[in-house]
């Protein structure tokens, strides 16, 4: 709180919701805050309230049934052609709406023994074309860690498609290494970065240059964004964040409604806010520089268009 200039009485209701999803923010985003602004959208991600406290109908503890599409430990398979892999629980930053934040990781990353089993259910199912990397953050793993997952990975020849789901990029741009680039430049499989910036002001000039390096590794660039209430609700915010993602060489892939999640209520936008506010994205911006607005219903063979 003193760091950013805040009051200090916002500590206690911070305090207490920490005590169920931990404060996990470094320091390197904390500095593109504005200090003394409670309501800074990069702030509003990360800060713990009291509202998260609140039991909300309809707001659960698994909302997109990622348990019930876990076949074994680490993998979830819910679609047609791709399956995930729990790389691990940990992230570099702790934002305060995550669909995972009640998620047994303990039972379900991909680390010590388990790490075989995953690899086997994926060597077992050659329907699978793409491996999806996820977690927690899967960037978070060593880099050793990481070139002998995408090693294993390499080897199963039904596998043609990888994609690493990362705000790693975004929070830490440090963490984008010499040899992930090299690691990612080498493989053979078709690889997608999933990088997730919810406001342009998380795209500073170092992370646009880490951001080409990745590029320049040769795998494609995608984002996914989720709209939030007060964070990036507005057309001017939406259209800056989605020309900055652009000028960054990264694609506006998804616009995602928020997943109903237990203590994430107060971020909610509904759909029809959320209607209107797309129409106007598409008339103000060229179709390839708008993201598609979708939201995700357990259960369902894919993620669901928000039709106009």
């Amino acid at each position: 709180m003193d760091y950013l200039g805040l009051d200090r009485s916002l500590l206690p209701a911070a305090r207490a919701a920490a005590l169920q999803f931990g404060l996990r923010v470094p320091r390197e985003y904390v500095d593109r805050m504005e200090k003394g602004n409670p309501q800074d959208p990069l702030l509003l991600q990360v800060l713990p309230v009291g509202a998260e406290l609140e039991l909300r109908p309809g707001f659960v503890l698994d909302p997109v049934g990622d348990l019930a599409a876990a076949p074994t430990a680490s993998v979830l398979h819910k679609y047609q052609g791709r399956a995930l892999l729990i790389t691990t629980g940990a992230c570099a930053v702790n934002c305060r709406y995550c669909f995972r934040r009640h998620f047994p990781y303990q039972e379900s990353s991909a680390y010590l023994d388990r790490w075989q089993s995953a690899l086997d259910y994926l060597r077992r199912d050659s329907s699978i074309k793409e491996v999806i990397l996820s977690g927690g953050d899967p960037l978070m793993i060593a880099d050793s860690r990481l070139a002998e997952l995408l090693r294993a990975l390499e080897a199963i020849p039904h596998l043609t498609r990888l994609r690493i789901h990362t705000r790693m990029p975004v929070i830490v741009p440090q963490r984008i290494t010499e040899r992930i680039l090299g690691e990612l430049s080498q493989t053979r499989l078709n690889t997608t970065v999933v990088i997730h910036c919810n406001h342009a002001k998380e795209l500073t000039p170092f992370v646009g240059q880490v951001l080409q390096k990745l590029r320049n590794s040769g795998v494609t660039l995608l984002n996914q964004s989720v709209l939030l209430k007060r964070v990036n609700d507005d057309l001017e915010t939406q259209v800056q964040l989605c020309e900055t993602l652009f000028d960054a060489q990264v694609i506006p892939y998804y616009l995602h409604l928020l997943d109903p999640v237990q203590g994430g209520a107060h971020f909610d936008v509904s759909h029809k806010e959320a209607r209107l506010l797309y129409q106007l994205l598409l008339q103000r911006l060229p179709g390839y520089l708008v993201p598609k607005l979708v939201y995700e219903k357990s259960g369902e063979a894919s993620k669901i268009p928000i039709t106009l």
